[in-house]
């Protein structure tokens, strides 16, 4: 009879990967970040163990969304005041700071647990081309486009 594996935290042998954001929109872009973060491409995943790599997100500042997002999308936050809710839309926060938008996106898409902070620390989002991981020798990861 066969045992389940379960993964222990000194088995986790983490990976390094660069991506780059002009490649997939913003959703798409964020579930496969997602993926790596909680390590569930890896046959050792368990749940109760922080099993993800490491992503660095190169290009923020060049982020693909569709359709009329740009103007659409908005961002609230309310301050716990009465009339204290604050609106923006993703064109104002791409000027404001590019790299916060895809944090919080990422940040989304992970289980909210015990675990997400940890995470989210493996997260490196950089606006331009250039980070400075190379002494860590990241694998690049192309992003095919799906459909067409």
């Amino acid at each position: 009879m066969n045992k389940t594996y379960s993964a222990k935290p000194t088995d986790v042998n983490r990976q390094w990967y660069v991506v780059d954001a002009a490649e997939l929109p913003l959703g798409r872009l964020s579930t496969k970040v997602a993926d790596l973060l909680t390590g569930k491409g890896k046959p050792m995943f368990t749940k109760h163990i922080d099993c993800g790599d490491y992503v660095v997100v190169i290009n923020a500042d060049n982020l693909v969304v569709t359709g009329k997002k740009v103007e659409d999308k908005m961002y609230y936050k309310h301050s716990n005041y009465p009339g204290g809710l604050r609106e923006t839309n993703l064109k104002f926060e791409l000027e404001k700071d590019s790299t916060k938008v895809i944090f919080k996106s990422v940040r989304g898409m992970l289980p909210v647990n015990k675990l997400r902070d940890d995470r989210l620390a493996r997260l490196k989002i950089y606006a331009g081309t250039e980070h400075n991981h190379a002494a860590q020798q990241p694998k690049v990861l192309k992003l095919a486009k799906e459909g067409k």
